[in-house]
């Protein structure tokens, strides 16, 4: 009984294998085909039994290597893809200019182009600055011209031939004065021959008459007599002026002199004060002054300076 059930199962997988290659391969296919019904003949069984061996190994394989061809066609189509993915990204990379960076090429020209432009400019501005401050600095007149400080004012002293004296006494000369006193170790001998080496330089170079002036920032000590010895040995025109001590603090007030008692010991004592000469106009009004950095000459020459531009302004 077995053995007929068997044999019977074969027989159907055998018909159902029969029926399939005879639909595919003995029934031909049309675009619209159309059902035609004929009974099998023996001829055809036996062309189908003799190629059913070979269509069923045939089959076995194909649908064997199916799912690997499968696999490699997936495999290469993606291999493809992503391949035409790479080239696609690296054609764009190559073809377009990286973005987002800090600075582009035409960005750093133009800040360099405008660097440039503004050293340019700033050189220029500073040449033209500079020629501005030179042409300004020649163009500056010395004396009066540049303005007045508030230099000079009356006093009441007297000379040192005991005569009362007052600023209205020079008026039309030339004036020099020095602020000092006789007991003064060296400064002021130092100025007082350079202004009478100078006066007399003036007179032999330019004709101009000076009349030098020393007058006495210690009037305690420098009496009348005293400062009479002393100018005589300097000059035989220079006048020395004594006098009170509120005089002589008027005087040194408004002439803007500093002066004040050091190292005193006793009666033995030194006068600091300032160590300046004033040129006075012919109307005893202030011009320049000149400190100890002038030499002879540069105080000679400055004077006649002084002197010739105040002419060509008054005349």
């Amino acid at each position: 009984m077995a053995a007929v059930l068997s044999k019977t199962a074969h027989l159907r997988r055998t018909y159902r294998l029969i029926s399939s290659y005879t639909s595919s391969h003995l029934i031909p296919h049309h675009s619209n085909p159309i059902p035609i019904h004929r009974p099998l003949r023996q001829s055809d069984l036996l062309g189908s039994f003799r190629r059913l061996p070979r269509f069923l190994s045939t089959s076995a394989n194909v649908q064997a290597d199916s799912p690997v061809k499968d696999t490699a066609s997936d495999s290469k189509s993606d291999q493809g893809k992503q391949k035409q993915s790479d080239d696609s990204q690296q054609s764009s990379e190559q073809g377009k200019p990286v973005r987002g960076g800090p600075i582009s090429w035409l960005s750093f020209l133009l800040l360099v182009a405008t660097g440039a432009g503004v050293v340019f400019y700033y050189d220029q501005e500073k040449k033209r600055h500079i020629e501005d401050i030179n042409a300004s600095s020649s163009a500056v007149k010395q004396g009066p011209s540049a303005g007045k400080a508030a230099i000079g004012g009356p006093f009441n002293l007297i000379d040192h031939n005991g005569r009362s004296v007052t600023e209205n006494d020079f008026k039309g000369k030339w004036t020099l004065i020095y602020f000092g006193f006789t007991h003064c170790p060296d400064i002021c001998p130092d100025e007082l021959q350079k202004l009478a080496a100078a006066i007399d330089k003036i007179k032999a170079k330019a004709g101009y008459e000076i009349v030098p002036v020393f007058i006495s920032v210690d009037p305690e000590r420098d009496t009348v007599e005293q400062v009479g010895e002393y100018v005589k040995e300097f000059h035989p025109k220079l006048i020395g002026l004594t006098g009170d001590p509120d005089e002589i603090k008027k005087a040194a007030r408004a002439y803007r002199v500093y002066y004040m008692k050091t190292e005193e010991e006793g009666s033995d004592y030194l006068v600091d004060h300032s160590i300046i000469m004033y040129l006075m106009d012919p109307n005893m009004e202030f011009v320049k002054f000149f400190g100890k950095n002038n030499d002879v000459d540069a105080l000679s020459e400055g004077i006649i300076n002084e002197i010739k531009q105040y002419k060509k302004v008054k005349a």
